[in-house]
């Protein structure tokens, strides 16, 4: 909005105003003193524009943008920790119970004993909030003893730990909140309530699914991951318990009987022959070529909610593993043993399998 009001167009402006009559050449006295005050002037204009961008929602960042969104109610959603699965064994290679409320470490993270699942299996709380808490596995050390365990392994994602909600997250949902205000049990309504519940990344709703009063929602793991009985679980129990399913005793409305289920994971295989720069083996492409695949699937799983089906398409593969230093052509590619493109069902996602080249 300032982007003109610069030092030299200040400066001039102000030496305008001076008549001509008056020795207004650089050096002179008049310039001189008008020039530190245009300097400051522009310094002045350009902190002005910064507080003027600060101000609105689609320019705003950081703080600015939290206490702008909290105005209307939709404020920042803070990093949760991850729940992990333990296993915990004796000397005999038995699962063993040990008390709630331990602490164990791995690397630099600790990890709490929250809940028995079953013998020996416990759900672990991560101490340290956010998506550190995923990437950890194997052996548990306790860091106070414990009586007859042998070994602690720290193993699957129950709910995955979040990191602080980024601002373009931030900015995508207060839109969605100002243009599709949510009200007693409506699609926008199941959404951003399933959203904001610490483990979730994304969610469809299908209403009268199975009649009038019933709702479906599927939902996907913050890691953009299939999610874990566990999430789906406690998401249930937050929005209508099946115990007493129906009755309001969850956020659900009255006489709404929701039903939460998991999108499930279609595992992609892909087989491709590539032509590759000289002296430029499959083997030495392999990891590179997996990881842009990877990551191909990785975007339509953070698209998946926005989409009626997801499409694993050849040529958007072809065009990505193009990307890898030292392939110069795609020949041919196949997706889990076809040439053509895959259409999923409404609630797959796909995941990675096995990447196959031809040199």
């Amino acid at each position: 909005m300032y982007e003109h009001m610069t030092y030299d167009f200040i400066l001039q402006r102000m030496l305008s105003r001076v008549p001509d009559t008056i020795d207004k050449r650089e050096g002179s006295v008049i310039y001189d003193a008008c020039s530190p005050a245009a300097a400051e002037l522009a310094q002045m204009y350009i902190e002005l524009d910064i507080n003027y961008n600060l101000s609105f929602v689609d320019s705003a960042s950081g703080d600015y943008l939290s206490r702008k969104t909290a105005e209307f109610g939709v404020n920042r959603a803070g990093a949760s920790p991850a729940e992990r699965k333990g296993l915990f064994y004796n000397s005999a290679n038995a699962l063993m119970d040990v008390p709630l409320g331990g602490r164990y470490a791995i690397e630099d993270l600790t990890f709490v004993v929250k809940e028995k699942i079953s013998t020996g299996t416990f759900k672990m709380a991560c101490e340290s909030a956010g998506t550190v808490g995923n990437e950890q596995f194997g052996t548990l050390l306790p860091i106070d003893y414990v009586a007859n365990l042998s070994r602690a392994v720290l193993v699957e994602v129950l709910v995955p730990g979040e990191d602080e909600e980024p601002d373009d997250q931030l900015r995508e949902r207060f839109y969605a909140a100002v243009n599709e205000p949510p009200f007693g049990g409506n699609v926008a309504d199941y959404k951003q309530r399933i959203n904001a519940i610490p483990g979730v990344g994304a969610t469809k709703v299908y209403p009268v699914w199975q009649g009038g009063g019933t709702v479906k929602c599927t939902i996907i793991a913050a890691d953009w991951e299939p999610p874990s009985p566990t999430l789906v679980d406690e998401v249930q129990t937050i929005m209508d318990p099946t115990d007493n399913s129906g009755l309001g005793i969850g956020q659900a409305p009255i006489d709404h009987v929701v039903t939460i289920v998991g999108v499930s994971g279609v595992t992609i295989d892909v087989e491709t022959t590539l032509t590759l720069a000289a002296e430029v083996t499959p083997g030495q492409v392999q990891a590179d070529v997996e990881a842009v695949i990877a990551s191909y699937l990785l975007e339509l799983r953070k698209d998946w909610a926005n989409q009626q089906q997801l499409i694993v398409r050849t040529a958007q593969i072809d065009a990505r593993i193009l990307t890898v230093t030292g392939v110069e052509d795609v020949a041919g590619t196949m997706i889990s043993g076809s040439a053509t493109n895959l259409i999923l069902e409404a609630d797959e996602v796909p995941q990675r399998g096995e990447v196959t080249i031809h040199g």
